[in-house]
């Protein structure tokens, strides 16, 4: 995704999963606000080593021998 030139604003849910609760089942009614999965978001970038608008640092690329993933791919 990176290297397609996705951003932190692709990552996201459907509007739906954001403003329905759930039908049915021992939690019917909740449902998971914005502010509830930025918060997600942040964490899992965190955990990950990423910066906070989902890209990955050049250090954390090396690491894992990704480095060309920096490069933009050529649309044509």
């Amino acid at each position: 995704n990176l290297r397609e030139g996705w951003t932190r604003a692709d990552d996201s849910l459907p509007q739906r999963i954001l403003e329905e609760g759930l039908s049915d089942g021992p939690v019917k009614g909740a449902s998971l606000s914005k502010p509830e999965l930025d918060t997600m978001i942040a964490a899992y970038y965190q955990a990950r080593g990423w910066e906070d608008d989902g890209t990955i640092p050049e250090c954390k690329l090396t690491d894992l021998d990704l480095a060309e993933l920096r490069q933009p791919v050529a649309r044509g």
